[in-house]
């Protein structure tokens, strides 16, 4: 008996000795994989590990650099006076009506500050017709703002604000965008607050919307309701890719087919507007329309790309360097234009007084003209009714 139990504790004692051993140099030889469905335990021989932070995902960072350039913009519009208002004999008949509309009309929106001077971006459907532009930056400073200038062919306004140390945004390359990119809008909608949404870059150059005259729209599936016009379309580096200015709805909510013009569009109508107050674009004076293939086959023309001349004006540009009704416009100064967006675009980037050769397809002729390019008239002015 006496034997037996001094082997036992011999084996214990060297068990316990390796056990040591393996525990000091060898930790990893105890652990074990863990089993299916059986809850894992923690050696007592080895500590817990540590916590690990979660991995930054998502586009927060993006929000952060371009959000506090975001502003609420809030336009105010005097009530219409009614002309009758001090004819006695109306009022005698028909009450008097200087009580009627006497609320101001209130505008909302949003805008970019793109300037450390305080210039921001906005849109002209956002800010027409006010009497008063006031804005809120996302630290609580107001300021009110005064109308730069306004650009109703691209529906783009740019307005200036006086106020020290202000957030500003990047201008990124919407050039690059391609279809599938993320993007952030940056908006107040239905002037809930400041708010982002996220989507992606839908479709590129969408135009013949009725939208605006000069249209090549960023579309997008972020979130725009009413509000956000006249915010931040962002890149995932929070640079600007577009201001967002349309949505198509049935209903006046999203439905995840929003439009935003183009930065680089935005910052050369804002460049112009703060240098000379005002846009300079081409004209030649023609109605234009989209060659079909149907309107080609009809007039028999070999060609299948580009834009069918309606209507010359009488003592216009085009009219005197010889265009005519049915002519189909092919290129403009060395420019190939297969649509009536393209031809208007081209047109209207030639600096007036400037002579430019004209391709035309007549019937089964090519030939080229060259004509005296004019400023094009600003576009008439909406009266309230």
């Amino acid at each position: 008996m006496r034997r037996t139990w001094l082997i036992f504790s011999q084996a214990v004692t060297v068990a316990v000795a390796v056990l040591f051993v393996v525990v000091t140099l060898k930790p990893e030889w105890l652990s074990r994989p863990p089993v299916p469905g059986v809850a894992s335990t923690v050696s007592i021989f080895t500590a817990p590990p540590a916590p690990v932070a979660p991995a930054a995902t998502g586009y927060s960072s993006a929000a952060r650099r371009a959000a506090p350039a975001v502003v609420s913009v809030t336009a105010n519009k005097a009530p219409a006076r009614n002309p009758n208002a001090n004819d006695p004999w109306f009022r005698f008949f028909f009450g008097d009506p200087r009580g009627l509309r006497s609320q101001p009309q209130v505008g909302l929106g949003s805008g970019v500050i793109v300037s450390p001077e305080g210039y921001l971006l906005t849109n002209n459907h956002v800010i027409d017709g006010a009497d008063e532009i006031e804005v809120l930056l996302t630290d609580g400073r107001g300021a009110r703002a005064r109308v730069i200038g306004t650009d109703p062919e691209t529906d783009v306004a740019v307005l200036k604000i006086d106020l020290d140390k202000l957030p500003v945004v990047t201008f990124g390359d919407d050039t690059r965008l391609q279809v599938g990119d993320v993007v952030l809008a940056i908006g107040n909608p239905f002037n809930v607050g400041q708010t982002v949404t996220a989507g992606i870059v839908s479709a590129l150059g969408r135009n013949q919307l009725g939208i605006n005259t000069f249209e090549n729209f960023i579309q997008t599936d972020a979130a725009i309701n009413p509000g956000n016009s006249g915010g931040a379309l962002v890149d995932t580096a929070g640079q600007l890719v577009g201001i967002n200015t349309a949505i198509y709805s049935r209903t006046g909510g999203s439905l995840g087919i929003g439009f935003a013009i183009p930065a680089g569009t935005a910052r050369q109508v804002m460049e112009a507007l703060v240098r000379d107050g005002t846009v300079t674009r081409g004209w030649i004076g023609v109605e234009p329309r989209d060659l079909t293939p149907e309107i080609a086959q009809t007039f028999n023309l070999p060609v299948r790309e580009g834009v069918l001349i309606t209507g010359v004006l009488n003592n216009g540009p085009a009219s005197e360097g010889g265009i005519k009704p049915g002519d189909v416009v092919t290129q403009v100064a060395g420019r190939p234009v297969a649509n009536t967006a393209q031809l208007l675009a081209a047109v209207a980037a030639l600096k007036p007084g400037s002579r430019a050769v004209i391709g035309l397809q007549r019937g089964d002729k090519s030939l080229e003209t060259s004509v005296t390019v004019a400023q094009r008239p600003p576009p008439p002015v909406r009266r309230e009714q």
